[in-house]
């Protein structure tokens, strides 16, 4: 690298949690790559904020930056209590069956597996008689209704018969990557307090005071603080763009059930119940449940939602749930100056689909790839700085939408109508223009590669299909449904059928695979 006077050697990341230390790892592992070895990393982490620790359900890119990061998939699954998550599972998001049955279907991680070029449209014209639609185009919604894990015990560390991602101890999973920052790719790591923010003369940040009077500058600075955005929202002012007339849940409650017992049953998907006004996460992890209720404050009290969760988990007591404030929003810029917001500190929704891990990776996969990309031409860093800000800011508004809009698609194409909460979700002018357009596109032409206009977004094609005809959405328009009368679907149905028959005895119960994991270890690659 051709360095210029105004390059960036020093970057500092206020705020660890997993939104921080993934930043780290991302912006570490690039430059160790020797395309700028002499920038130098620190984490600045207050000693007295604890991190929330709920984020703990995540989606498969995961396991591609864990294992950038050089981190042992043993290592996760031992030390953060881990398991393997293959799907969500979502009870409830429509009324119940007429045989007084929820109504539920699984979103899976594996991609649809459609061969015939008129599955789909088969599929929609037998009304469904074959099966569901993950049940008809994916093994995997057949392995996980017989519990079992997504891998052999003998595949290596990140490898699988099915696609897949983890849940996880949030807190020791934090703690993790900060191990493999600090001692594999050199971050260096401060705990002090930030008592005052001095700015620079281009309306930028300077340097950071800390309580103990040691000034901190630095030619870069991530915010990594959280719901606070101590340095982008409340330094710089940068306005925040709210969102709750869109998604409405603002308020949740989170508890933990202890389940030591080595022989329990542990669940490889989410399971996402609706509710009156809103809906209950349950995670399963080795040794216990994270449990927590989502709901929107202006459609039920604070009492209801206890009441609701109580029952729930079925006790009458559970002292240990923390009470936690959702804003739904982000700010108008992420990269403002010299400063770059990453994690909640750039923005929130609900971890519905788990956005927030999802977003805190993809933002600082996309600020390390920027950063690495300008030193690896020999721009002078600084001065190229506004353009790249544009560009990421561009690109981060375009992922926040398309977020935004994947999860209000949960809510709005739902049927219930037992509570306000339902029906205003129902109402399209609480849509977004994208939502407005392509749902009524989608009800004369089924979703498709062509049609699926939000790039760039974190969800594609795929999910949209999950979730759409988990739902009941059906395309209307006749002459999109014609087929050659071969049922095709219900080819696909018994493929799938028969395939996971085959692949099933090579695969453990999951809790016997986690115990293996536990025991033994996984092969490293």
């Amino acid at each position: 690298m051709q360095s210029g006077v105004n390059s960036i050697q020093r970057i500092v990341i206020v705020g660890g949690g997993a939104a921080g230390w993934l930043t780290a790892n991302h912006l570490a592992r690039e430059f160790q790559s020797g395309l700028s070895p002499q920038v130098k990393v620190t984490l600045i982490e207050s000693p007295n904020i604890p991190t929330i620790g709920v984020g703990e359900g995540t989606v498969p890119s995961i396991r591609d930056s864990l294992q950038h990061f050089g981190i042992s998939e043993t290592d996760l699954i031992q030390r953060c209590n881990a398991s393997f998550k293959q799907s969500i599972e979502f009870v409830g998001w429509q009324p119940d069956l007429a045989n007084g049955d929820k109504h539920r279907y699984q979103h899976v991680f594996d991609y649809p597996r459609c061969k015939h070029p008129k599955a789909i449209t088969d599929w929609l014209q037998d009304g469904y008689l074959a099966a569901n639609f993950s049940d008809t185009f994916s093994i995997q919604s057949h392995l996980i209704a017989e519990g079992l894990g997504p891998k052999r015990f003998t595949q290596a560390e990140y490898q699988g018969l099915c696609s897949y991602a983890y849940h996880f101890d949030a807190g020791k999973f934090g703690e993790l990557l900060a191990e493999n920052a600090v001692e594999r790719l050199g971050v260096i790591h401060k705990r002090a307090e930030i008592a005052d923010i001095i700015g620079n003369e281009h309306g930028g940040i300077a340097s950071l005071v800390t309580i103990d009077d040691e000034s901190i500058e630095a030619d870069l600075f991530i915010d990594c603080s959280g719901a606070r955005s101590l340095l982008l929202g409340d330094f710089l002012k940068v306005p925040f763009i709210a969102k709750k007339d869109m998604l409405f849940t603002d308020t949740a409650l989170a508890t933990q059930i202890p389940n030591p017992n080595s022989d329990s049953t542990v669940p490889c998907s989410t399971i996402a119940t609706a509710h009156k006004a809103g809906w209950i996460w349950d995670i399963g992890l080795s040794n216990r449940r994270g449990v927590g209720i989502v709901y929107s404050s202006a459609h039920m009290s604070d009492t209801a939602a206890e009441q609701e969760l109580s029952a729930y988990i079925g006790s009458e007591s559970f002292e240990s749930a923390r009470k936690i404030p959702m804003r739904s929003g982000y700010y108008q810029q992420f990269w403002q100056g010299n400063c770059v917001a990453i994690g909640m500190s750039q923005g929130f929704v609900e971890p519905l689909e788990a956005t927030g891990l999802l977003m805190f990776d993809k933002s600082a996969q996309l600020l390390a790839q920027t950063l690495t990309d300008l030193y690896s031409k020999g721009n002078d860093v600084a001065a190229a700085m506004p353009s790249q800000a544009k560009g990421f800011n561009t690109t981060m508004r375009a992922v926040w939408d398309s977020v935004f809009d994947f999860i209000k698609l949960h809510y709005c194409i739902s049927r219930r109508d037992d509570s306000q909460f339902w029906l205003d979700h129902q109402d399209p002018s609480r849509w977004s223009a994208y939502l407005r357009e392509h749902l009524s596109l989608w009800q004369t032409k089924s979703p498709s590669e062509t049609n699926l206009t939000n790039s760039p977004s974190v969800f594609n094609l795929s999910n949209y299909l999950y979730v759409l005809f988990g739902m009941d959405f059906k395309p209307q328009t006749e002459s999109e449904l014609i087929t050659d009368g071969d049922h095709s679907s219900r080819i696909h149905h018994h493929m799938m059928q028969q395939m996971s028959a085959e692949i099933a005895p090579e695969l453990l119960q999951h809790r016997a695979l986690l115990n293996q994991i536990q025991t033994h270890g996984l092969q490293k690659i």
